[in-house]
């Protein structure tokens, strides 16, 4: 990135067949939502202050594509990854989601220096939660 370029946002745009019951489950699991830009056909949940998901009614997703929507019952549209502090924190954010709602993905993934796990949210959407020890991120090992 150049010096005189401002970091890049990212907006992950997702499709959800019932967006009140996908801002419950995501909130038990700690996300907040942007209520400027959060009504009956989208909600912008707040991953950090440069990145947020999107989560669009199915019908209001429809709009912004021409192409079917994926059926996350047989397919995987992306894995959408998130980082946690501590491996602690990983096993309970999938936890929470489970007890929410959500299903089991892949089986917790140890590689020693990085620890992850996976859920499916409500709509199949395919979430990896992970750690990394800072000391292997900087190249320390």
């Amino acid at each position: 990135m150049t010096a005189n370029r401002s970091p890049r946002m990212i907006f992950v745009n997702l499709s959800v067949r019932d967006l009140k019951r996908s801002m419950e489950f995501f909130s038990r699991l700690g996300f907040e939502f942007n209520p400027q830009f959060t009504d009956e056909k989208a909600a912008c949940m707040i991953i950090s202050e440069q990145a947020f998901v999107m989560l669009l009614a199915e019908p209001f997703f429809k709009t912004f594509t021409k192409n079917k929507i994926c059926d996350t019952s047989t397919q995987t549209e992306g894995l959408f990854a998130l980082s946690c502090s501590s491996r602690a924190e990983v096993e309970q954010l999938v936890k929470t989601a489970i007890a929410a709602g959500g299903k089991p993905a892949m089986e917790p993934q140890d590689q020693g220096f990085m620890y992850g796990w996976s859920f499916y949210d409500l709509d199949g959407h395919h979430w990896e939660v992970m750690w990394m020890d800072p000391k292997a991120a900087a190249g320390q090992q």
